[in-house]
């Protein structure tokens, strides 16, 4: 016989226990967890268990949230003794930008429901009353923070999964996997399994699950050592007067946590130097590593625990009784996957996480809604596994790995970029733009300019480790504005997605995905597709070759994420081909866009905005001329062989042209209101909300038509609009909160100096009836409230699109 399931969970972690638990409250009950061991067998079982709500990411801290609240009801949910001990936490902060984070995450904690604060240094000994305050500038207080045991946890949910109704299997590993008749056969050493879904929630195992279905997971593993500390005679004493633990106490500046187990303490360090396993022929990963460790390695933790121990010197008294030294997986960007399987039908992942047992309850729940509904009540994209491409080899993962390891706390400041494993992708002109001061960050793996520094700028890191705006950067992205304003700019784009939908019903199938019109052949229109909710999952530009041949461009970013979507239900005789590696791109924008390209370009130069050319030159060149501006000037793209693209930017710069990078455009694009994806465009608004509803299509059938006729006629919660704030010295950060009075009634999507406005810009989502033109509003800014004055949903610079239509 062959056992059916509708989805089949591979891994028994807490991760892949909570996703079964999730499908199970959904209603999914035909659902089967695998495990080729016993469950808790990998990295859960050695997990020390900590869970934090902090992040500063959006998603992530919405994720952890759920987790924390599920945990502290879990037990009684199912009937399940749990140890869950939630005693709050302190993060120690030692200087005023690592405050300015507390007070971000303060913040975004405040829009969420939670009630974290900043203190001062002589608020903390009322938290922690054994810490030394030598060097601190403050903390934050995380009233939800606690610990809970790893193995009761997955316990619970397991138990929880099967009371409703869901089944698991121990001991029966999953061997490999085929494709027939639209369904998943997975191979058991108990025989074969047949499924309409399958969930990789493999673990620190998740590569090799992925390569069953030809899928390279982009993860390394870590190995991650704790200390355990015996009992302590002072801290037993304390523990019994006040009747409660300490608090969990994090030093995220020195890269350690400290945590009360029983009557000792639990030492944590992120260590950098610090070191990878199974990444070399001679370390294979082993077939079987359920319940191991690895030897102990205390040497290379000798500095972090002498600091723990000069912070809190109680914990010198204590003796060392246990070293926990295993392995834990990390992506490039150390964010779990949890979603599509890129390229891969009716496949998820739920793995690779590096704080799982925090984000295992909220992971449950997202893959739950991933498998059922297709879509996410959260804007997932920071763990979403199409967010990686495909090029991220071993050696990049392993290099990526280790840094966000030694850098677990880290800032992530806005001009800090990481240097580990730098120029995976490279444009043509990369060496001429790196001779003209180039600072790089890449996207999607290409290295694209920032701006442009002169000789004598301070370049270094240390330079970019502050929020503020008037870096050393300021003048250089202030010039390049400028620039763009009164002349023109080139910018090198290199990185596009280029996505092609050929063959008969190629219009037809694109057209039935998108919410928007698709324009004739000759010209470029923006393309919005929605999921049944109505909300916004992608932005794409179209330039149709014919009903059997059009053409995508989209972002880089969003290669993997894009071509899934138009892979979905493809047409027989309808391919999807991707040619973003073979055309490259130049933008040359400015007044003085036209009197620049006219002596070297054959071609018309009179043709109206959004027109395209698919056959002129530049420079003698063949190039295809398409006449857009994201940064709101008179411009064209000029796409062209990557061949030709040296002798194309040498002639642009000849007549005049000035370089100018990605921060400039930035400010450029936000002062005319242009939206970018997964900032501004997520799925966390609908395409009413994000204010592209003059891009809908009404008169024909698209996914989530439905949804957006019912708040079309009920009017949009939210609005879009354009805020100048009062910001003399920071943007306002991603989702800062926006205020009428005591009230917080939206959030920023992205924010800049605009140089041409002369005023700070920010793109925001506020609740509707605080969008009129002319409202004054606060905008939170790390802790403090500014003004801000609504400006409306219309361009600031260049209301009328005169200089874009000149």
């Amino acid at each position: 016989m062959v056992e059916t399931a509708r989805v089949v969970i591979i891994g028994g972690g807490a991760v892949g226990a909570s996703a079964l638990y999730h499908l199970a409250l959904k209603g999914w009950t035909d659902c089967l967890l695998l495990e080729r061991n016993e469950l808790t067998a990998g990295s859960t079982w050695h997990a020390a268990g900590n869970v934090p709500t902090f992040s500063s990411s959006w998603s992530i801290m919405n994720m952890q949230r759920y987790s924390a609240g599920l945990y502290r009801g879990l037990g009684a949910a199912v009937d399940y003794p749990m140890n869950y001990h939630v005693t709050g936490s302190v993060r120690l902060g030692h200087s005023d930008e690592r405050m300015r984070e507390f007070q971000k995450v303060v913040g975004m904690g405040r829009y969420q429901g939670m009630a974290l604060e900043t203190l001062s240094p002589g608020e903390i000994r009322a938290k922690y009353p054994f810490l030394e305050l030598h060097d601190l500038k403050g903390a934050l207080y995380d009233p939800y923070d606690g610990d809970i045991d790893p193995a009761q946890l997955t316990q619970a949910l397991a138990a929880g999964a099967r009371q409703l109704g869901a089944r698991i299997e121990r001991f029966r590993p999953v061997t490999g996997v085929r494709r027939e008749q639209g369904e998943w056969v997975l191979e058991t050493p108990k025989g074969e399994v047949r499924c309409e879904y399958v969930v990789n929630a493999g673990g620190y195992y998740a590569g090799r699950v992925g390569a069953m279905f030809g899928r390279r997971v982009p993860m390394m593993v870590m190995s991650h050592q704790y200390l355990l500390f015996d009992t302590i005679p002072e801290l037993e004493q304390w523990t019994r007067d006040t009747g409660h633990k300490l608090p969990l106490l994090r030093d995220v500046d020195i890269s350690y946590y400290l945590r009360q187990e029983k009557m000792g303490f639990n030492l944590g360090p992120y260590e950098n130097p610090c070191r990878a396993h199974w990444a070399s022929p001679d370390d294979p990963m082993p077939e079987d590593f359920s319940f191991q460790l690895y030897p102990d390695d205390l040497e290379r933790l000798e500095w972090h625990i002498n600091d723990a121990m000069a912070r809190v010197p109680l914990l010198e008294k204590a003796n060392l009784q246990k070293v926990i030294n295993g392995p834990i997986p990390y992506t490039p960007d150390g964010n779990p996957l949890i979603g599509p399987m890129p390229g891969v039908p009716n496949a998820f992942e739920a793995c690779v996480f590096t704080f799982g047992i925090c984000q295992a309850g909220g992971a449950g729940k997202v893959l739950a809604e991933w498998v059922t509904e297709g879509g996410t009540e959260w804007d997932m994209w920071s763990c979403d596994p199409r967010r990686f491409a495909g090029w991220e080899d071993d050696a990049y993962c392993l290099a990526k790995g280790k840094e966000i390891y030694g850098h677990e706390y880290a800032i992530h400041f806005p001009m800090a970029r990481w240097p580990a494993a730098p120029d995976r992708k490279l444009s043509p002109v990369h060496e001429r733009l790196k001779a003209l001061g180039a600072q790089f960050a890449p996207y999607n793996g290409w290295e694209r300019a920032e701006y442009f520094a002169q000789p004598g700028d301070d370049t270094s890191w240390g330079a970019t480790q502050t929020f503020r705006r008037d870096g050393p950067w300021q003048a250089r992205i202030k010039a390049e504005c400028e620039a763009v304003r009164d002349g023109c700019g080139v910018m090198d784009l290199p990185g596009f997605t280029r996505l092609r939908l050929k063959g008969p019903g190629a219009r037809a199938h694109l057209d039935s995905l998108t919410a928007s019109r698709i324009p004739a052949p000759g010209r470029i229109g923006l393309l919005y597709f929605a999921d049944a909710r109505g909300r916004i999952v992608t932005e794409m530009s179209v330039l149709p070759f014919s009903d059997e041949e059009i053409g995508v461009i989209t972002a880089a970013v969003a290669q993997s994420h894009d071509a899934d979507l138009l892979r979905k239900d493809l047409p027989e005789g309808v391919v999807l081909e991707d040619f973003s590696d073979l055309i490259h791109c130049f933008i040359v924008t400015g007044p003085k866009a036209r009197d620049i390209l006219a002596p070297i370009t054959e071609g018309d130069l009179t043709l109206p905005w959004l027109s395209v050319q698919y056959e002129a030159k530049v420079a003698g060149k063949d190039v295809a001329l398409v006449r857009v501006s994201f940064a709101g000037e008179l411009g064209w793209e000029v796409h062209c062989d990557r061949a030709d693209a040296p002798a194309i930017f040498e002639a642009i710069l000849a007549q005049g042209a000035v370089p100018f990078g990605m921060k400039a455009l930035n400010s450029l694009r936000i002062e005319k209101g242009y939206r970018a994806w997964k900032g501004d465009l997520s799925t966390d608004y609908s395409l009413l909300e994000g204010g592209v509803d003059r891009f809908i299509d009404w008169s024909k059938e698209f996914p989530g038509k439905a949804a957006l006729e019912r708040e079309r006629q009920q009017g949009p919660a939210k609005r879009f609009t354009l805020l100048t704030v009062d910001a003399p010295d920071f943007d306002p950060p991603y989702m800062a909160n926006v205020w009428a009075g005591e009230r917080i009634v939206g959030e920023v999507t992205s924010a800049a100096w605009g140089y041409r406005t002369g005023a700070c810009v920010a793109l925001a989502m506020i609740a509707s009836q605080h969008t009129t033109p002319g409202t004054a509003l606060e905008v939170e800014i790390y802790g403090s409230r500014h003004k801000a004055l609504v400006e409306g949903a219309g361009p600031l610079w260049d209301a009328g699109n005169e200089r874009l239509r000149s």
